[in-house]
Order: structure tokens, then C-alpha cells, then sequence
């Protein structure tokens, strides 16, 4: 029996089921074929199954603790972006308590961001393989250890290193955590509101973070940022461990782990990755590395190990053999507009909240706590955003919300570039920093639950992947872009003497709003095109 046709059994399968390379989660189906049969031929080893009742699924398609399954989810991905957050707005503290060089001062976002995108689709493939809630718990147990590692850090290198473990922790998290929605919600109302609220910890947690962030950095130091998530964790990790749905535990099927992954196409798209965001990093640093024959090196076996993947993945794809992402996946057009989407959109918000973040602190002169209370609206209208799209996104069209959104978070970078700095904060970054995520995180929700659809229930821990990739990825090419821009532009247009002076940054930066505002009308057009055909999602039930 071949993987492809496997596949189709199990599909319209009933119980959660482990074959030699996937974990399923269904809803029961009295037609389908016996399970039990095509596990004890093709996996044996793997038919015994133990059951734990525990907070499994009811018959309405959700566990019996559903909002503190939720809460826990949602804390995690919450706490990952407060981290994000408070390393943000505390860069300049943290580069000179631990003696961190030019150009290494954002090594701290850069590596966990590397670290993070580099491993989300291997740890998506092993959340299906061995059980998403075993990777889940996995990582919230680093990510507890290690937030506290980078409170005691002693010196630049011990804290990058910590950064990049946790940045492996929250890769476990993200893939595992839509993999659980997924697998014990049914399409519907709850199942939206659980990735609304997934959705929704991300700006609170980066709001927060920046907030706290800053009040710590001007007071008790940056280190007590660390070290009350690391804290949050651990409750957070705790009450996880009780409440997350265990159902069917199938066994570890450890020939599966080993032979029934793509880790060849893994460590290509791995690599690939690992090497164009350190080149990427180098160029932020210093925009004239990007003429380095080292730095031209990244960028050319970056681009070959991508080419790589793809013909990998379609010789996987065409002998009927486990892949990383399937080839023909792309040829849907709704999946391959959301990923646009998601690299492009993600990657214009957070390259506006960078350049937002130096404007108030180099331009308009305020102090680190004063820029943290400035961006309180983002994550009060982020969560605004993501919960608002939750609950309507089953009575309207999924393009429509996407376009309405995106047009309105348009008008931020818009209002920064024609911005005078003497300027209140009330006339015109207040609005900015209240309309800057809504686009972001109504994507967020949107996506999810699109690619939830889009994906069999036996791969929602490598869809999640996929996804977090994506944005991940968009992520480090949004600050990236921005970064060199504004450079560039500076350095073009203004008087060496008076460079780094306020008239001479703001040169900079009103060309990275410009190119943000670009960036968002491209979005747009994405969107209206890419997702016209696919109407109102979640609408199975409505617990």
C-alpha cells in the first residue's frame, strides 16, 4: 500500500490513528473503512493504543474544559511575543550591559527569529508524528528554562545562545499549539474564537512586552523582564500540563520518526533558511556588507538549497513518498495567496512597529518608558482585531474582511509619511499605533482557520508550521527591508555632518513608510485576487 493511498484511508478514518510517519484526529465517521485493519498491516507495531480520558472531546466536538484549553494556548503564544516585545524596545540597554559591538546589537531579535523559522516545519512534522501535545509541553519546559537563562546572562554571547534555544522552544509551541485546536474543535464558532484568542495573545503579549520592557529598562533593569515571563511560563506550562486533551495517546512509533519524515527536505528549506537570515543580519548591521563576497555566498547557496527543496519535494511528491510540503499544495490558489499575504503583511507590521519604535526615541527624543506608553493602543486593537475576526468570520466573506482590514491598517504608514515630528502624539501616532495591527491580526485568524480547511487533519501540526514559517520569514524581511531603505536613502540624500541628527533620520524613515505603504496596496491586491473564491469559513457548527 503506497503513502498516497494510505492517505485516503485514513482521511475518512474515525478514531486518532498512528501510521508509520503521521498522527491523525477525526471526527467519527460510521462509513469509513476499518482503521484498526490498515494499522495492524502497514504499522503493527503501532495498533496497541492506550487511552486517557481526560479532557478528551465531547460529543459537540470540543474538550470538556474548552476555555481553559484556550487559555493555555493562548498563554504561550502570548508569551512568546511579549518576549519579542521586550527585546524590541530594550536593545540599547541590553547592548551595553552585556559590551554587544556595533552591529550586533540585533543579533538578540535576528537569532531568535533564525533560530524560530529555521525549525518550525521539522518541529510541525514531529508535533504529527509523535503527538502535538507532548512537543507542546516540551517546549513551554525550555522556554521556561531558558527566559531565565537570559535574565542571568552574563555577556553577549551566553544571551544570543539563550535567545536561540528559546527561540527553538516557541517553534515547538506555535506548529503544536494550531495542531491541538485543531484536532479537538470542530469547524465552527468555538473553533474560530480559539484561534481569535491564539491569534489575539500576539499583540497583547508584544504590546505588554514593550510596555514592561521599557518601565523595567529605566527602573529595576531589563532583566526583570525575563525573568517575570519566565515565571508566567512556568504557571502557564503547569496548568497546561492538566488541561490540554490527551484522548487516544498512540505509542511513539520510533521507525516512523526516523524514516517516515522528510528530514532531507528539512534540512534543505532548514538550512536554506539559517543561511539567508544570517546574511540578512549582516546586511541590517551594515548595509555595505551586502557588496562582501561572503555575503553574496549566503545569499547564492540560500537560493540554491531552496531550489534544492523544491525538486526534493516534487521527486517525494511524485514517488509517493513522505514530504516536508507537497508541490502540488501551491497550485491551490487560496493557500498560495494566504502565505503571500502573511510574508507580506506580517512583515510591513512589524517593520512599521521598528521604525515607529526609533522615530519616538531618535527623532522625538522621548524616553524608553515614554515610547512603551505610546504603543498601549497596538495590542488593545490587535486583540480588537483578531477577536472581532473570530466572530464574524462565518457570516462574511473571508476576502472581504482581509480587504477592509488591510486598506485600514494602509492608513498608518500613510499618516508616518507625511508626519511632522513637532507634531502631538494625539494628532497623528496615536492613530498610527491603533490602526497598524488590525490588518495583521485579522490575518492571523483568518489564516489559521483557512489552513486548517486547506489541510487533512493527520498534517495540521505541519500546516501550523508552514504558516508560522511564513510569517517568520516575512518577519526578518520586513525589518530588513526597512532597515536598508532608510539607510540608503539617508546616506543618499543627507549631509554626512547631519546624518544622524533628527531632519536626517526622518529622510530615512519617511522612505520606509512610503515603501510600507507600497507594500500594503500589493497586499491588497493579493488578497482581491488570490481569495475571491473562498466566501465564509467555519460555518460546520457553532458550538
Amino acid at each position: 500500500m503506497t503513502f498516497t493511498e494510505r492517505d485516503r484511508l485514513l482521511e475518512s478514518a474515525s478514531p486518532c490513528v498512528n501510521s508509520d510517519y503521521q498522527t491523525a484526529a477525526m471526527v467519527p465517521n460510521p462509513d469509513a473503512p476499518n482503521v484498526a485493519t490498515i494499522v495492524q498491516q502497514d504499522c503493527p507495531e503501532t495498533a496497541e493504543t492506550e487511552t486517557d480520558t481526560r479532557n478528551i472531546p465531547d460529543e459537540d466536538g470540543k474538550p470538556k474544559h474548552a476555555a481553559l484549553v484556550i487559555f493555555c494556548i493562548s498563554c504561550i503564544t502570548f508569551i512568546s511575543s511579549y518576549l519579542g516585545g521586550l527585546v524590541t524596545i530594550s536593545v540599547p540597554q541590553m547592548a551595553r550591559d552585556l559590551n554587544l559591538g556595533p552591529g550586533m546589537e540585533l543579533w538578540p531579535v535576528s537569532m531568535y527569529a533564525l533560530a524560530t523559522g529555521c525549525t518550525l516545519l521539522i518541529f510541525g512534522a514531529m508535533s504529527d508524528a509523535v503527538g502535538s501535545r507532548k512537543i507542546f509541553l516540551l517546549g513551554c519546559f525550555f522556554q521556561s528554562i531558558f527566559c531565565m537563562a537570559c535574565g542571568l546572562a552574563v555577556d553577549g554571547t551566553q544571551f544570543i545562545t539563550f535567545r536561540v534555544i528559546s527561540g527553538l522552544a516557541t517553534a515547538m509551541c506555535l506548529p503544536s499549539a494550531m495542531s491541538i485546536i485543531s484536532e479537538n474543535f470542530a469547524p465552527g464558532k468555538l473553533r474560530n474564537l480559539a484561534f481569535s484568542f491564539m491569534g489575539g495573545g500576539q499583540p497583547i503579549g508584544f504590546g505588554l512586552g514593550i510596555l514592561v520592557g521599557g518601565l523595567c529598562a529605566d527602573t529595576i533593569g531589563w532583566r526583570w523582564g525575563f525573568f517575570t515571563a519566565a515565571i508566567a511560563n512556568t504557571v502557564a506550562s503547569t496548568l497546561s500540563c492538566w488541561q490540554l486533551p490527551q484522548g487516544k495517546v498512540t505509542r511513539v512509533n520510533w521507525h516512523g520518526l526516523v524514516y517516515g519524515i522528510d528530514w532531507v527536505g528539512a534540512v534543505f528549506i532548514s538550512v536554506a533558511l539559517a543561511v539567508l537570515a544570517w546574511a540578512l543580519a549582516v546586511i541590517t548591521a551594515n548595509v555595505h556588507d551586502a557588496a562582501k563576497p561572503s555575503t553574496i555566498a549566503c545569499f547564492t547557496i540560500s537560493g540554491v538549497l531552496i531550489i534544492c527543496f523544491v525538486l526534493w519535494q516534487e521527486y517525494q511528491e511524485r514517488h509517493d513518498k513522505p514530504t516536508l510540503i507537497r508541490n502540488s499544495l501551491w497550485k491551490n490558489l487560496s493557500f498560495t495567496a494566504v502565505c503571500i499575504n502573511v510574508f507580506i503583511i506580517w512583515g510591513a507590521f512589524n517593520g512599521l512597529e521598528q521604525i515607529l519604535n526609533f522615530f519616538f526615541q531618535d527623532v522625538q527624543g522621548l524616553s524608553v518608558i515614554e515610547t512603551s506608553l505610546h504603543f498601549i493602543p497596538t495590542p488593545i486593537t490587535g486583540l480588537l482585531s483578531a477577536l472581532a475576526t473570530g466572530m464574524v468570520l462565518h457570516y462574511f466573506r473571508a476576502d472581504a474582511i482581509m480587504n477592509v482590514t488591510t486598506i485600514i491598517s494602509a492608513i498608518s504608514p500613510l499618516l508616518m509619511a507625511i508626519i511632522n515630528p513637532s507634531w502631538s502624539y494625539w494628532r497623528c501616532a496615536f492613530i498610527v499605533a491603533c490602526l497598524n495591527p488590525i490588518a495583521a491580526d485579522a490575518l492571523f485568524t483568518v489564516s489559521n482557520i483557512l489552513i486548517a480547511d486547506l489541510f487533512p487533519p493527520e498534517t495540521q501540526g505541519l500546516a501550523g508550521g508552514v504558516f508560522n514559517t511564513v510569517s517568520q520569514v516575512g518577519k526578518s524581511f520586513g525589518l530588513t527591508f526597512v532597515e536598508l531603505i532608510s539607510n540608503v536613502v539617508s546616506d543618499a540624500k543627507v549631509d554626512p555632518r547631519h546624518r544622524y541628527e533628527p531632519e536626517g533620520l526622518m529622510v530615512g524613515y519617511r522612505a520606509t513608510f512610503w515603501f510600507l505603504l507600497a507594500v500594503n496596496v500589493i497586499s491588497l491586491i493579493v488578497g482581491a485576487i488570490g481569495l475571491r473564491r473562498v466566501g465564509k469559513l467555519g460555518k460546520a457548527n457553532s458550538q
